[in-house]
């Protein structure tokens, strides 16, 4: 095994600037400005040698206090013995260099507020460790880590691009899977790493996003309310702990994304609510600084510094940890003033309107910020609304995300297929809705963790009939979903089955797996990701309407929907039987006249079907469909046909 390490061997110096700063005045000029793009650098604790001497640097940002002292364990927590002292230039940083203290101290900041001499104790905004929740001090520490997938990082590109196969495995780390002996036990970073990369190898997903890995204080929050933007949750493990799984990952060729939350934060006495006694990253006014939702606090968008702190923080995901790409929550709640607030309970923009500029044009320096310093990763927006251009270049006018998530797609799918199969020939308008407006944006299909909690039941259970019946329908959801036009997302549990809702404070029932149905999912899973990476015409050009085409909409009588997947090095035929009537000798039209065989059937006897394949098509000289030639399927129960 490589070797790894916690720190450098030897602390750097100070160089280039004054003693105990790390700030030129080109730096706070890009700070105060709203550029500054790699503030981690200069901001929180930097272990640095000064003369000699090896000690601690301090920087942050207070513009209102009257005084800032760093109290910790190496002092005794006495807040007189080591004042933080402020610039002249008006940047509101305070800083000071603490010498014999390093990695692993663990220490707040005492700040008085200039403005009524309100005491806090707070943690660094940007501190790359903190203590174990229930405790709320930051650790001194450091993002050093001797990465092995320079591989990767190379050929990233031809992984990431909206070309690629993109399918995505929705995890949330603390209960993907525990030790059966210890469950109440979360497995550390590294253990994950163990499991969960040979796994996703089995299983054949491109992907894994990880539910927000920063620190969180309310673990039923699932890492959605932040305190600590700059550091992974100290749960389980160490920074170098997560570089180590995403470099695992990297080396099995898996691409990481990250949950990434710019729209609200908790306000938690130790975190950066009112961090100098005022509405420092958040607005003074709860119209425009309270989420009434989430009962938390929406950041100040228009404040340059602001700005600063949350382009920086995304790009230092991608920057110190090599995350392939960000996927940004919540993204509707912030384009939009009124979003969940009655009339009378927003502020309207300059204009009078609803939209929140300030986040609008946030969102496009962003993205141009992440696709110039990293243009071999992605930025996916969870964006429920019409809103235009949302994953379009920003010089075209668009927010320019690389992708959005279907919600329309998802919504209208999943009561598809809740209903009876008996009422579906009248209803088949939800399943084929979607192609209306599928290219309207580079869409990403989501079965997320949203539609699994809170009473809403597992996929599984969501699917209506007997048991036989909800195992079908939930293959043919997954296939109808690997074949639609677009990126794919999965919960995990989904892949097999899981039968209970998720609950975040227990493991997957991965016992599930002994029963041949749940086994027969996770099959098919790893197939239909084998199908949609090897086969061109699922994937290429999966953004361009010319990429589809409907070969039979309209047989709502026998439920049967048939459509092509389409490329210039083949097409792909697909045909979906939505009742569990078989259906024999059902005529489709192809569009080539040439050799067909069947590449997946959803109905076989492995995947826990009822056995109804092709195991021989013969093309005919009959016309069907609009082609001058067709074939003859034997349609399964609740099934799924894919020939080429």
């Amino acid at each position: 095994m490589a070797k790894k390490k916690d720190a450098p061997a030897a602390a750097p110096k100070f160089k280039n600037v004054e003693p105990y700063s790390l700030f030129s005045d080109f730096d706070i000029s890009l700070f105060k400005s709203g550029k500054h793009y790699r503030l981690y650098e200069k901001m929180g604790t930097h272990v640095l040698e000064h003369e000699g001497v090896v000690g601690t640097y301090f920087a942050v940002w207070a513009p209102n206090a009257r005084s800032v002292n760093v109290i910790g364990n190496f002092n005794g927590w006495d807040h007189n013995n080591h004042p933080l002292n402020p610039r002249w230039d008006g940047s509101g940083i305070w800083e000071g260099w603490i010498p014999n203290i390093g990695n692993g101290e663990i220490f707040k900041y005492r700040i008085v507020s200039g403005n009524h001499g309100i005491i806090s104790e707070k943690g660094d905004p940007f501190a790359l460790r903190w203590e174990e929740s229930p405790r709320t001090s930051s650790v001194v520490w450091d993002t050093w880590y001797e990465w092995k997938d320079k591989s990767w990082m190379k050929n990233r590109r031809e992984n990431n691009s909206l070309d690629s196969p993109f399918s995505v495995y929705e995890v949330h780390l603390g209960s993907w899977k525990r030790d059966p002996a210890e469950p109440d036990r979360k497995l550390n970073y590294r253990e994950i790493a163990d499991t969960l990369v040979p796994y996703l190898k089995e299983t054949g997903f491109t992907h894994v996003e990880f539910m927000p890995v920063m620190q969180h204080p309310y673990e039923p929050s699932w890492g959605y309310q932040i305190t600590g933007y700059f550091a992974v949750s100290s749960r389980q493990g160490t920074p170098q702990d997560f570089m180590y799984l995403v470099e695992q990952l990297h080396e099995a060729g898996i691409g990481v994304i990250l949950d990434w939350v710019p729209s609200h934060f908790p306000g938690d006495a130790n975190g950066i609510f009112r961090f100098d006694g005022t509405a420092l990253y958040e607005h003074e006014d709860p119209k425009e600084g309270y989420h009434p939702d989430w009962k938390s606090y929406i950041f100040n968008y228009g404040r340059y510094e602001v700005r600063s702190f949350l382009i920086s923080n995304a790009l230092f995901w991608l920057d110190r940890f090599h995350a392939d790409g960000l996927r940004v929550d919540a993204v509707a709640s912030m384009l939009y003033r009124d979003y969940s607030r009655q009339e009378g309970q927003w502020v309207p923009n300059i204009f009078g309107g609803r939209e929140n500029l300030e986040v609008i044009s946030l969102f496009k320096e962003l993205n141009e910020e992440i696709y110039r310093s990293f243009p071999d990763v992605q930025t996916i927006a969870e964006e429920s609304t019409a809103f235009p251009g949302v994953s379009r270049p920003v010089y075209t006018g668009g927010l320019g995300f690389g992708m959005k998530w279907m919600m329309g797609w998802m919504n209208d799918t999943l009561k598809y297929f809740a209903r009876d199969p008996m009422y579906r020939k009248w209803h088949q308008n939800d399943l084929t809705f979607s192609m209306v407006y599928a290219f309207s944006e580079n869409f990403m299909m989501p079965l997320s963790h949203d539609e699994v909690v809170y009473g809403k039941g597992s996929l599984l259970t969501k699917m209506p009939g007997d048991a036989w019946q909800k195992f079908a329908n939930l293959r043919l959801l997954f296939s109808y979903m690997f074949t639609h036009p677009g990126t794919k997302l999965i919960f995990m549990g989904g892949e097999f089955g899981q039968m209970r809702e998720w609950n975040f404070e227990q493991s997957l029932d991965w016992h599930l797996l002994d029963s041949e149905s749940h086994r027969g999912v996770k099959d098919l899973i790893s197939d239909l990701n084998q199908l949609y990476r090897s086969v061109p015409a699922l994937h290429l050009k999966q953004f361009d309407p010319g990429c589809f085409q409907w070969i039979d909409a309209s047989d709502t009588n026998n439920c049967v929907v048939s459509y092509m997947r389409k490329t210039t090095n083949g097409n792909v035929v697909i045909v979906l039987n939505l009742t569990p009537v078989p259906h024999y000798d059902y005529r489709v039209g192809v569009p080539e006249e040439r050799e067909y065989k069947e590449l997946l059937n959803s109905d076989l006897k492995k995947y826990g079907g009822s056995g109804v394949s092709n195991p021989n098509i013969y093309l005919e000289k009959v016309a069907s469909h609009g082609f001058e030639q067709s074939v003859q399927l034997s349609l399964p129960p609740l099934g799924a046909v894919i020939i080429g």
